[in-house]
């Protein structure tokens, strides 16, 4: 892992800097739909980026496929973007994933930056080098690992999300807390998310992102020990993938749901203690809700779980505890312990 991570309440002065260092030919910028006013009010106050060029893609995580990565791609190359130019991915884990893989793979890689205005992507897809697309249906089917210049976090930007934005990269605060610490997942656990101030979950980033980092630095290639931050993202994948062809749902939404069922399992086969368990579970069905899944919805959630990257030649792959911080990866399920996970989901 060779970028820096900025925590940052001074981002037009740190990114001046930062691209001064860089000395980039040209500077482009992409965010999306949603974030177009917003960005405009931000750019006014850094005058560096008046030259910049504006690439703007359709707002949404449907929208992470090879349409907007060609016309990324053929923006830069009307514009005439080179090796030594700087890309700025500004918005959620959708900018970010995919702005970072058309960098990297446009010449064999240009320079990119990221800063992520979503709290996902300030504790999700900020640390890992994590890129890629949608393809087939299927959720970053297609991608690379490829580590930004650096990654700009600034609190600030949390400001302008809703309730449900901010739920879904709390469920990934929650992961990194049950996969590394129980002090942290307790902390988390006891407040009602709504009693939360911005201030406060800015107070929380620094350490939850912390526990992402100190993976990744172990494991930057997912071999092996990276695969915990994986913990509710089979299921969590499936059900995502199910909401694209019903009505779309939060990436962090489908961390909750799948993390019910991944609790449940590790639970029925590692032991994982029942209370901590139904602790957990009860806070996301409160602040998550339920996924309208039915039976006749297993066969296909089954068929997007095989499509997982995670899987080997022994079947469908999980990320399980036996209790808080206690990991055991490459953990392989069969249809009938899916659809036990699947039935107390449904049922809980």
């Amino acid at each position: 892992m060779n970028h820096s991570l900025v925590f940052t309440k001074q981002i037009a002065s740190d990114l001046s800097s930062h691209l001064a260092a860089l000395s980039p030919d040209r500077i482009f910028v992409l965010t999306d739909s949603h974030l177009n006013e917003i960005y405009n009010g931000f750019s006014s106050t850094l005058p560096f980026l008046n030259d910049a060029t504006i690439i703007t893609i359709p707002a949404d995580e449907a929208n992470k496929n090879l349409q907007s990565l060609q016309h990324i791609w053929t923006s830069l190359q009307t514009h005439k973007a080179t090796r030594h130019s700087v890309l700025i991915n500004i918005g959620g884990g959708m900018i970010t994933d995919i702005g970072g893989f058309a960098a990297s793979t446009f010449k064999r890689g240009m320079r990119f930056l990221n800063i992520p205005t979503s709290l996902l992507a300030m504790v999700d897809a900020s640390v890992g080098g994590k890129t890629g697309i949608n393809f087939g249906g299927l959720k970053n089917e297609i991608g690379m690992f490829a580590e930004p210049e650096a990654v700009f976090i600034d609190t600030a930007w949390l400001k302008t999300l809703d309730r449900e934005n901010r739920l879904s990269g709390y469920a990934e605060m929650l992961k990194h807390a049950l996969i590394a610490e129980e002090t942290m997942w307790a902390m988390l656990m006891i407040n009602n998310f709504d009693t939360f101030t911005i201030d406060t979950l800015a107070d929380f980033l620094p350490e939850n992102i912390g526990i992402k980092q100190t993976i990744v630095a172990q494991d930057p290639q997912e071999q092996g020990l990276r695969k915990a931050l994986n913990f509710g993202h089979t299921f969590g994948h499936a059900f995502e993938a199910w909401a694209l062809m019903h009505k779309p749902i939060l990436h962090g939404y489908a961390v909750a749901y799948g993390m019910v069922c991944e609790l449940y399992l590790s639970v029925v086969k590692m032991g994982f203690p029942v209370l901590k368990m139904r602790q957990t579970v009860n806070y996301l069905k409160a602040h998550y809700g339920k996924l309208p899944i039915t039976c006749d919805d297993y066969d296909t959630l089954i068929a997007f779980m095989h499509h997982d990257k995670k899987n080997d030649a022994h079947g469908i792959n999980v990320t399980l505890l036996s209790d808080i911080g206690n990991l055991k990866i490459n953990q392989t399920i069969d249809e009938t312990a899916i659809k036990e996970a699947l039935d107390f989901f449904r049922e809980t």
